[in-house]
């Protein structure tokens, strides 16, 4: 990682909450240009998960997946008990189909990219959450059908248009994954293609702030005008949140994780993938009108959570050496 990317990495958080300032600044003050930037969620999202995929080492990848107690521990929390969790504080907003279902679509799927910063920020194994990346994602995308089905209903499910879902998994998932291994081969034989794979390495915080920017920029406004409905997903999120730190803390310590990894777990378990399914939520009917807005509302709600948990976790999972900070 080059100098730069490692001063970017280090203020991240200060340097995505500014973006999201930004953004909203923006889609307040000049409304008009939501519509303008709308259409570039879907591209800066792919970039953002090509220069994430691409920090995957691909090489190793099988030595580290085989590490068979952090990856299941990763997986029962994030498809078994999320699941669970999810279930239960969703029935608190079933009424509202199109509440439900943004609901359902955010808090289903755990997180691929900024999850990697701030687990390491609080001290968490982000090298073997990163080798997991695509175990995660390709898991949540096969269960995500089965869990919208049983949770939302299927005259729910049935309401949508399958192709937006398939256009979305080749453009956001197969593209950037596919370029990125190919980066990486390309990088041991030709030096330009390896000065591709460091300036994607550099660009990763620029690219995350670029897509909170935009996402936010172009929802904002909307987000602002329908505040009475998104109240109610504030309580949710801030519960699922509460939960699933100490379920993720359990976890990881009846796995027998070391310390680093139990962090992870914690933050694997409460990070959602908000940005990936906000294109799949944008794609919805338009009774789901509200149903974007959902999901860009947990976005908020849990970047503000991360700052809070890169302070908390490393408190509540401690060396056993080592004394609560004063």
């Amino acid at each position: 990682m080059t100098p730069v990317a490692v001063t970017l990495e280090r203020h991240q958080v200060v340097l995505c909450l500014a973006a999201i300032a930004g953004g909203a600044a923006v889609g307040i003050l000049a409304p008009a240009t939501a519509p303008v930037v709308a259409p570039a969620i879907t591209p800066v999202i792919a970039l953002l998960l090509f220069a994430t995929f691409l920090g995957v080492p691909f090489r190793t990848l099988g030595a580290a997946l085989r590490d068979t107690r952090f990856a299941g521990t990763v997986l029962a929390v994030n498809f078994l008990v999320v699941p669970l969790v999810v279930f239960v504080l969703s029935r608190a907003v079933a009424a509202d189909e199109a509440a439900l279902v943004g609901v359902l679509l955010v808090l289903l799927t755990p997180c691929v990219d900024y999850v990697i910063v701030f687990a390491g920020l609080a001290g968490g194994a982000r090298d073997k959450l990163l080798a997991a990346t695509p175990l995660l994602m390709v898991m949540q995308i096969l269960l995500l059908p089965l869990y919208l089905l049983l949770m939302a209903g299927p005259a729910v499910v049935g309401a949508f248009d399958l192709r937006p879902f398939v256009e979305a998994f080749l453009l956001l998932i197969a593209l950037p994954l596919g370029a990125a291994v190919l980066v990486q081969l390309g990088a041991r034989r030709v030096r330009a293609v390896a000065r591709i794979q460091d300036a994607a390495t550099t660009a990763m915080v620029p690219l995350m702030m670029l897509t909170l920017a935009v996402v936010v920029a172009s929802q904002i406004a909307d987000v602002a005008g329908r505040a009475g409905a998104l109240l109610a997903v504030v309580p949710v999120y801030l519960a699922f949140a509460a939960v699933m730190v100490p379920l993720g803390i359990v976890a990881g310590r009846v796995a027998g994780l070391a310390v680093p990894e139990r962090r992870a777990v914690v933050f694997s378990g409460v990070t959602r993938n908000s940005l990936v399914v906000l294109p799949l939520a944008l794609a919805l009917p338009a009774g789901f009108a509200l149903t974007p807005l959902v999901v860009v509302t947990q976005t908020l709600v849990e970047l503000v959570a991360m700052v809070v948990l890169v302070a908390v976790v490393p408190r509540l999972v401690r060396h056993p050496s080592s004394t609560p900070p004063a």
